[in-house]
């Protein structure tokens, strides 16, 4: 829960009356241009930035007061980090296990076991490997087996995917929405990539300087920033085109007044990231 989130450098605010809800088993994505507050805003809730106003609650705890117990119960995947090279992967994952059996109860028992938690990553292949010799994509796998290897409530994934290539994406997206489905872990994501946003979450909220523009499924972001469709046509030997929000009923017309004398006819409807990035650049400078 984030309500009334404020966080200020000097004069100036990088988050301000931030306010949104995570519910249980739910995937959220945090989307926004470079500079909006993604990261500010992870930081705080992971307890490690201390917010200059507004309350913050995650698993009922104030982050900022967050004890080892209630870190035992989250789970962060950090953009990228490079240690423990010359480790083993099996050997890394029982070894930072270790330091959860002692916050294990009797509903959720910790740590994952290792090679359970290798085989849900994806991983058994590769679990003698030492980690300096995996692929950039077994490397996230094993980030993501770092960040719940002590079975997390709760999930932090900062630009989980960045530089991967599209196979390794569409795996690292199943992974994820399986803990959301199967385990019930409440995954709280930032992305750049709207598509990314779209095929994995819930519920998209998009940040713009500071603030929220927008709270929703992706549906439902969708039909709220529809834009106009592009219509393009040849008649006569002359090109047409223009611009509609409704490309269907604008087509049928087209043909009733001109029938078979329309031809190349093309309709490139308006996608969501057309129309996200145009409100988030409209917004910006609204704010500002």
């Amino acid at each position: 829960m984030v309500e009334g989130l404020r966080m200020r450098y000097g004069t100036h605010d990088v988050l301000r009356e931030v306010t949104f809800r995570a519910r249980h088993g739910e995937v959220v994505a945090l989307l926004g241009p470079n500079g909006a507050g993604k990261s500010t805003t992870i930081e705080i809730l992971e307890g490690f930035r201390t917010r200059s106003a507004g309350r913050v609650e995650v698993l009922g705890t104030d982050p900022a007061h967050g004890d080892e117990r209630w870190r035992a119960r989250i789970g962060v995947v950090l953009q990228s980090w490079r240690d423990h090279g010359k480790w083993r992967v099996r050997e890394l994952l029982a070894h930072l296990g270790t330091y959860y059996a002692g916050y294990s109860t009797e509903l959720i028992r910790r740590p994952w076991e290792t090679d359970e938690l290798i085989e849900a990553v994806g991983l058994s292949a590769r679990a003698d490997s030492k980690i300096k010799t995996l692929s950039g994509g077994q490397r996230r796998r094993l980030d993501v087996a770092i960040g719940i290897v002590g079975r997390p409530e709760v999930l932090f994934l900062d630009e989980p995917t960045a530089g991967f290539d599209p196979a390794a994406r569409r795996e690292f997206h199943g992974l994820v929405r399986g803990l959301a489905d199967v385990h019930a872990t409440t995954v709280l994501l930032t992305t750049h990539d709207l598509h990314e946003a779209e095929r994995l979450a819930d519920r998209i909220v998009i940040l713009a300087a500071g603030r929220i523009v927008a709270d929703g499924s992706a549906e439902e972001l969708a039909r709220r920033m529809a834009g106009e469709d592009e219509v393009r046509w040849m008649r006569d030997g002359r090109r047409f085109e223009t611009s509609t929000t409704d490309s269907t009923r604008f087509t049928h017309g087209l043909f009733r007044e001109h029938g078979d004398a329309i031809s190349e006819l093309e309709v490139r409807r308006a996608s969501l990231e057309d129309t996200y990035l145009a409100w988030v650049r409209e917004t910006t400078e609204a704010v500002r």
